[in-house]
């Protein structure tokens, strides 16, 4: 009986005992943990600045925009911490900026705010791309909100998307008599603004045409070996038979063609 007792107080004071190191090694684990941080670290409103070092800078270097056949092979969870990414870079530049406009002084490479509304702007279409594919294989349907063709107050072509409103168009008074009965887009001053419109582009469309057209012969006249079937490809608008007639496309030499 003795020995009984005692081997259940040595296998108590075992286990005790195993139990008391156990224990300690878990709290001495923890307290280790503790001191390893995971997180980004928290700068506070000075997240909202560039570096330090980049203050008195007047060229920083710095890489291109996203491009859409990268983003593309990018998971959905990679394109939502981009985005933060970069819409934490935007806000940065758009404060520096401030702050350089404010102190009278130069802001170092204005063009990465440029890069990174690019570079947002693709994963924007990248994701539209990714939920018009699931809804389109779902429901068949695009997902996107319907878009209308329809004919503005000056007389325009505008792509509407559709809305939600509380009535109906035909019930709405308001709109029915200034867009329709009164004849808004019928209207002999929405006629003239139109007619002007369309003047307005056939002749910036003629001057274009016209630049073009002296550039290829001052080309010529510059270059006359070169290669004309490049340059048609250049400027596919452009008669190069028309501008190597020309006096404009002769140079003080005997013309090749």
């Amino acid at each position: 009986m003795n020995f009984l007792f005692n081997n259940i107080l040595r296998n108590a004071a075992v286990i005790s005992y195993r139990s008391h190191n156990s224990l300690k090694l878990y709290i001495t684990a923890i307290q280790n943990i503790t001191y390893i941080h995971t997180t980004s670290k928290h700068n506070n409103l000075m997240d909202f600045f560039d570096n330090k070092k980049n203050w008195n800078e007047t060229n920083i270097r710095v890489g291109r925009a996203w491009r859409l056949d990268e983003l593309r092979i990018k998971s959905n969870t990679d394109l939502h911490k981009l985005w933060y990414v970069l819409l934490k870079e935007r806000n940065m530049l758009f404060t520096m900026e401030h702050e350089c406009n404010r102190k009278v002084r130069l802001f170092p490479n204005p063009e990465r705010i440029d890069k990174v509304e690019e570079s947002m702007n693709n994963i924007e279409t990248v994701v539209r791309e990714r939920n018009t594919a699931y809804y389109t294989l779902e429901t068949g349907e695009t997902g996107e909100r319907p878009v209308e063709d329809v004919v503005n107050l000056f007389g325009l072509p505008e792509k509407y998307p559709k809305n939600e409103y509380i009535i109906p168009k035909f019930m709405n008074t308001r709109w029915v008599k200034s867009y329709l009965e009164h004849g808004y887009i019928n209207s002999l001053a929405v006629k003239k603004f139109y007619r002007l419109y369309q003047e307005k582009l056939r002749s910036i469309k003629r001057n274009e045409r016209n630049r073009n057209f002296n550039h290829v012969q001052h080309l010529l006249k510059r270059f006359p070996d070169m290669d004309l079937e490049k340059l048609q490809a250049e400027y596919p608008e452009v008669d190069l038979e028309k501008a190597k007639r020309t006096k404009k496309a002769r140079g003080h030499f005997l013309p090749k063609y």
